[in-house]
């Protein structure tokens, strides 16, 4: 006997348009970026615009992985495409992370073979592109709850700094002609987004490979069940994320009889969604009176894996205690 509780807020449409927005803008300013760029000699302006472009791909198949993860379940697909999100974050913490090493690279090269840069056509561009990147990056701050969505975040908050540091490298380069400004703050915001993507990366990775998430605790979880009425022990206790937003749990709760089990069911999918869990599995087992004890109340699935350990440990001891009783011998002998 099971029963499911699935989230009726959607936020699939919202969320896209947002996106599909966000990836007009970039993908304007980009072109006009990467052209004045090449005329001025910029590296900012030029890692700049190549973040843009590198962003509207990001943005882009955020949108999509979007729409597919608004799409219902089906026959072949029955938690729908919800996990198609974790995916597209994961890609865009890739592609973010060569962006970054390339940057690296080219400012290397700026370094050894300083080049002639135009101040201030850089300052102009990068002031305009400053503008288009925090208009975009505050639409996509606010719905951060979504992993998809902050996936593109990362690469736009990358292109919001490197506006600010084309505009700083312009303004330098234009009022006292020092050039290794502009490769030297390329590299700082570099470092930044680095930070930024290696966390995403991680963050996404977890999803995919089905890991409880970061915002929930196991074993607290579990005692929260296992505090409804009627409930004795909570067993193979699952909680996993089936999209950038959904969250799903399983588990197979011991009671004494199935005579309150409507009520609670009720009580355990309460507790599921206050912890932001909507698609809930419950699984009654009925108890038998011999095995009915105040201590059972626990994630067993965890304390069976100590009580392992500790067999092992046991095991360890005493087989060093039958070593040292042979040395023991053997020196006798």
């Amino acid at each position: 006997m099971s029963e499911h509780a699935h989230d009726g807020h959607n936020h699939g449409n919202a969320t896209g348009a947002k996106l599909y927005w966000a990836l007009v803008l970039t993908l304007g300013f980009a072109a006009v970026e990467a052209v004045a760029g090449w005329a001025s000699g910029s590296l900012a302006l030029l890692s700049d615009a190549g973040h843009m472009v590198t962003d509207g791909a990001a943005l882009g198949l955020a949108a999509f992985s979007a729409w597919l993860a608004a799409k219902p379940p089906s026959s072949r697909h029955s938690y729908g495409w919800g996990r198609i999100e974790l995916l597209a974050a994961l890609i865009n913490a890739v592609s973010m992370l060569i962006v970054v090493i390339g940057i690296g690279y080219e400012a290397w090269q700026r370094f050894s073979i300083p080049q002639e840069v135009q101040g201030g056509t850089v300052s102009i561009v990068a002031a305009i592109g400053l503008i288009v990147n925090i208009s975009v990056a505050w639409s996509l701050f606010r719905g951060q709850s979504n992993l998809n969505v902050r996936a593109a975040f990362v690469h736009v908050l990358g292109d919001l700094l490197g506006s600010v540091s084309a505009l700083i490298a312009g303004l330098v380069i234009w009022l006292t002609g020092w050039t290794p400004i502009d490769p030297l703050l390329s590299l700082l915001i570099g470092g930044i987004v680095l930070s930024s993507s290696l966390k995403l990366l991680r963050e996404s990775l977890h999803g995919l490979l089905d890991g409880v998430p970061r915002t929930l605790s196991l074993p607290v979880l579990a005692n929260e069940l296992t505090s409804a009425t009627d409930v004795y022990k909570v067993v193979d206790l699952h909680v996993w994320s089936i999209s950038a937003e959904r969250l799903a749990i399983s588990a197979h709760v011991y009671v004494a009889n199935l005579e309150h089990w409507d009520v609670t069911l009720k009580n355990l999918t309460n507790i599921a969604i206050k912890n932001n869990i909507y698609h809930c599995t419950f699984q009654p087992e009925v108890m038998k009176s011999w095995e009915v004890s105040s201590n059972e109340s626990y994630l067993c699935m965890i304390k069976a894996e100590h009580e392992h350990e500790h067999e092992h440990e046991h095991e360890h001891e005493h087989e060093h205690e039958h070593e040292h009783e042979h040395e023991h011998f053997n020196k006798k002998s």
